[in-house]
């Protein structure tokens, strides 16, 4: 099932290679200006999967030189919320429910997320009018360890008329 957002991200995916990221992110960061402020950047996209990334840049970085704690959220977040978006039908609102973030040890230098629905999820999305599902997401820093564990669970409920 297509949504607006698949469709344009579907289009999206068919410019050449160099031009995407660039493409998906200005226009992840047209709509969310939050994660628009931290540098979230877009790399990847599916109806299954999404990959963003993160620098460890001053503007994010806490008094240890890290990424904050609350930029690797915003993070989680924001790559779960597109993979979970690109299964909403356009008559439903997607919903962040819940999230539980675990932090593991000191994050070294930039993070990537990759976040993932299961075919059971998508068909689930498809089929009900409202419900929840818990949308996985992966951490990673530089040294290839994950520093914080994250646990996003999305809803969706039929917009208003």
């Amino acid at each position: 099932m297509a949504n607006k957002f698949s469709a344009f991200v579907k289009k999206v995916n068919s410019t050449p290679l160099f031009m995407q990221s660039f493409l998906l992110t200005t226009l992840f960061t047209s709509k969310v200006k939050f994660a628009g402020t931290t540098g979230v950047k877009i790399q990847k996209i599916s109806n299954q999967q999404t990959i963003l990334s993160l620098k460890n840049k001053k503007s994010v970085q806490n008094h240890i030189g890290g990424i904050h704690a609350i930029a690797a959220v915003v993070l989680a977040e924001s790559a779960t919320g597109i993979v979970f978006g690109m299964n909403v039908p356009d008559n439903c609102l997607p919903l962040l429910k819940s999230m539980k973030v675990h932090y593991q040890r000191r994050m070294q230098g930039d993070l990537k997320a990759i976040a993932t629905l299961s075919a059971e999820q998508i068909s689930l999305i498809e089929q009900q009018d409202k419900g929840d599902v818990v949308v996985s997401v992966l951490i990673t820093d530089e040294s290839g360890q994950q520093p914080i564990e994250c646990e996003m669970e999305w809803a969706w409920v039929s917009k208003k008329r």
